[in-house]
């Protein structure tokens, strides 16, 4: 890009700023390259922390180009979005907060702005002055964007750990062949009750098991949506070929599901899970063997 001649004539701040950008991608790359942001982040390399904040100029060239200078949705930044995520979350992982990496995204504004004003030295002071101040809300969006950003994906890993946690918390059991379990303690909302089937089918399928043991014993109290989940979890078992009963039902749960007028009639119960392992051994044909007495006691 060639550099302005002196004297010729300023277009609007927003295109200004837009060419600026462009005629001084490698310089502002070059500079950005050595700040804390960059050079924290790609440390393989100093080629490839500029490559990395050449990206970023363009992106900005491109909001300018659009005249959305202020705006966090402008397409400009799409593609850069991933860039900035792993910068942040980079950064984020070394153990700084959410204002110092956003400090060090204000730390970026300086090396331009003294480019900026050795490039216009000869424009009229206003018109320099109108220019810095777009170039300013440019990289003032810019860094909404890495926060939207950053904040964005740390949102996302948190529904990630979150999710693996309701999996451990919700283990499935094989207790004989065809037969598994999954023991349930804790309260119950629909996240863990949606997990809950989701696994226990699974292991319905994986397991080829053909009776399936949801034991809540541990489960201090449930309300209607949970109730309900629970009831479409036996429906689903029984549609994959799989027998499932509720054991453990507490006298508090049970009088709860009568208060909200649940039907029942169709789902198996046992008092505990040791009586429901038992039914399903008897419906197996499996002899379950006192050692002490020294005989065969079916179930």
């Amino acid at each position: 890009m060639p550099e302005r001649e002196a004297g010729e004539p300023l277009g609007t701040p927003t295109l200004e700023v837009r060419d600026f950008l462009r005629r001084r991608r490698e310089q502002i790359a070059q500079r950005w390259a050595d700040e804390p942001l960059f050079r924290a982040v790609f440390t393989l390399s100093r080629d490839e922390a500029v490559e990395a904040g050449k990206a970023v100029v363009d992106a900005l060239a491109q909001v300018a180009d659009a005249q959305r200078v202020e705006d966090s949705d402008a397409a400009g930044f799409t593609g850069v979005r991933e860039q900035l995520a792993r910068m942040t979350a980079a950064r984020s992982r070394a153990g700084l907060s959410a204002t110092q990496v956003s400090n060090e995204l204000a730390a970026l504004w300086p090396p331009v702005e003294n480019l900026l004003a050795a490039d216009l030295e000869q424009a009229p002071p206003e018109e320099l002055r109108e220019c810095a101040t777009t170039l300013s809300m440019l990289m003032g969006t810019l860094r909404v964007v890495a926060m939207q950003t950053a904040l964005s994906e740390g949102q996302a890993l948190i529904d990630r750990q979150r999710l693996q946690l309701l999996e451990v918390a919700t283990p499935v059991i094989k207790l004989w062949d065809g037969i598994v379990a999954v023991p349930l303690i804790g309260t119950l909302d629909s996240a863990r009750s949606q997990v809950v089937m989701e696994t226990l089918l699974n292991s319905v399928v994986d397991q080829h098991a053909r009776f399936a043991i949801l034991d809540i014993t541990g489960v201090p109290t449930v309300d209607s949506l949970v109730a309900q989940h629970l009831m479409k979890t036996v429906a689903a078992a029984r549609l994959m070929g799989a027998e499932c009963i509720v054991s453990g039902i507490r006298p508090a749960i049970a009088q709860t599901m009568v208060h909200l007028g649940l039907d029942l009639g169709s789902v198996l119960t046992r008092a505990s899970l040791a009586d429901a392992l038992g039914y399903c051994l008897h419906e197996l044909g499996v002899d379950v063997v006192n050692a002490t007495a020294g005989s065969a006691v079916r179930r």
